[in-house]
């Protein structure tokens, strides 16, 4: 009788554990169990997939309308029989991605799956950026393909008539009023293809970075996602601390940011120690600072402004190009920021971005 109580009391303290977690998680999570029942739904999920109370406890068949992403039946039976987790980037059918991970619910004491946890990350906004660089890098190389074409006639042109100037045919001043009519033509025949090249990227396909008020938690949980693997390998802790939690910015810019500064805290963490990243924001009278902080290697004071230029790497042996530090300056810079890091080898590094008050 003893031992049954006591399990009962273990399951009501893995219930409570199971309920807290998902009341506090910031993401849309769901936990259906085995048998492909609704069990718990977190907060933001409840919102974003319309839930209501009265779909707990409900079979995952009868509100699959609203999780709009017609196999996830099928992937969440898969993962109950292989007990394997499936991460996976899902379109919905109101044309939105997501980064969708099902993560099996296991008992451990007899290790059998008592379900699965659902978790959805929108990453609409990330796969679109992807697909307007990608369009960009198309554009550039269409770009680079039309100047060589297109520029190589004039450019002959040009070429022939200085050459023939070279051989004294401009003594002749009829033949001389020939070439320069010539030169003049290739110069213009060039500087019309660069204008039409130029005007036209310009005025159709600029990339247009538009602001928005962002939750920092959610554009941190996307680098976290990013960034699975390195965090794994490295056993990287994240911590957070975040007196504001939403900022006005463009969000593939404050992604860029964070996910340079965390990758480089893991890249150059110390040998001994996993890496400890504490990301913190406080309000001030002037705006938000945003700080990174690692207990890594640390920077020579010789290097503190060195690591912020273009192709600059600490350390050679590490792969990378030296963008990274390069490319938070050039962001922060550009919105009227401030950029500075604190540091002291063998004790980590702090990384403090100012901006400016824009709400």
């Amino acid at each position: 009788m003893a031992n049954r109580t006591d399990q009962i009391k273990e399951l009501r303290r893995l219930n409570d554990e199971l309920e807290n977690y998902f009341r506090n998680t910031i993401i849309p999570q769901l936990y259906v169990d085995a048998n492909l029942v609704l069990k718990k739904f977190s907060p933001p999920a409840m919102k974003h997939f319309k839930l209501s109370l009265e779909d707990q406890g409900k079979s995952i068949r009868d509100i699959i309308n609203n999780l709009r992403f017609p196999t996830i039946i099928e992937n969440i039976e898969h993962v109950v029989s292989t007990q394997n987790i499936l991460e996976k980037e899902i379109q919905t059918t109101d044309f939105r991605w997501f980064q969708m991970n099902i993560i099996p619910y296991i008992i451990q004491n007899d290790k059998t799956v008592d379900g699965v946890i659902i978790t959805f990350v929108d990453i609409t906004t990330r796969i679109r950026d992807l697909q307007e660089q990608e369009k960009l890098i198309s554009d550039h190389e269409t770009l680079l393909d039309t100047l060589s074409h297109d520029i190589k006639t004039p450019l002959t042109s040009l070429t022939l008539a200085i050459e023939l100037f070279r051989r004294g045919a401009a003594d002749d001043p009829a033949e001389s009023n020939f070439l320069l009519s010539k030169i003049e033509s290739s110069i213009s025949k060039m500087k019309a293809i660069l204008y039409d090249l130029t005007d036209t990227r310009e005025e159709e396909h600029k990339y247009k970075a538009t602001e928005e008020l962002l939750n920092i938690e959610n554009i941190l949980e996307d680098v976290r996602l990013t960034l699975t693997d390195e965090i794994q390998t490295s056993g990287a802790r994240i911590t957070t601390d975040f007196n504001v939690s939403e900022i006005r910015f463009v969000r593939r810019k404050i992604r860029s940011i964070l996910y340079n500064l965390i990758s480089n805290a893991i890249k150059y963490r110390s040998a001994n120690q996993a890496p400890v990243i504490r990301i913190h924001t406080e309000q001030t009278s002037k705006g938000i600072i945003l700080s990174v902080t690692d207990n890594g290697k640390g920077i020579e004071t010789g290097q503190q402004n060195a690591i912020f230029e273009k192709y600059f790497r600490i350390e050679n042996k590490l792969e990378g190009t030296g963008l990274g530090l390069y490319l938070v300056k050039e962001i922060v810079n550009s919105v009227g920021g401030s950029l500075e890091v604190i540091s002291e080898p063998g004790k980590g590094s702090s990384f403090l971005i100012s901006l400016k008050n824009n709400q």
